[in-house]
């Protein structure tokens, strides 16, 4: 029995350790992983998001630059989108956002153009300039209805 107790120790130590493994490497695949941003917060409002959620990334041609942390309605009932981006990102105040989707049907994201102006955006300021999620659903619909 003695030989059987120590292999069953032996097991179960292996089995924890390897569903702490586990959990441990799933919680960044899943997104909930503090990445320490905390850097300026930057909103925009778009009329439509589409399938944009939260945590989906705000880029600079194409380099993660930020992240989506709120997604609301504002008093004109538009899409507000709240975006933590890196601190020392220097964006004028004509700078753009727009969702863009990865390929053909992947995820969206918020892909940022820098502007030419001299001032620069700060911590709290809005988007002058947004550019909608593109909406195949409509377009299709458009296609189907206008038969002329």
């Amino acid at each position: 029995m003695q030989g059987s107790r120590g292999r069953d120790l032996a097991v179960g130590i292996f089995v924890l350790s390897g569903l702490l493994a586990i959990a441990y490497l799933s919680i960044p695949v899943g997104g909930c992983a503090n990445d320490g941003h905390s850097g300026m917060t930057l909103i925009a409002s778009f009329d439509e998001i589409g399938g944009l959620s939260v945590r989906a990334p705000v880029v600079i041609s194409g380099v993660k630059v930020g992240r989506i942390t709120e997604i609301d309605l504002d008093e004109e009932l538009r899409a507000r989108v709240v975006m933590d981006v890196n601190s020392d990102l220097q964006l004028s105040i004509d700078s753009s956002a727009a969702i863009r989707t990865s390929g053909l049907l992947g995820d969206q994201f918020v892909a940022l153009e820098p502007g030419f102006e001299e001032e620069l955006l700060t911590s709290g300021d809005e988007f002058s300039f947004t550019e909608n999620a593109f909406n195949i659903e409509k377009l299709v619909g458009t296609l189907v209805h206008d038969t002329q």
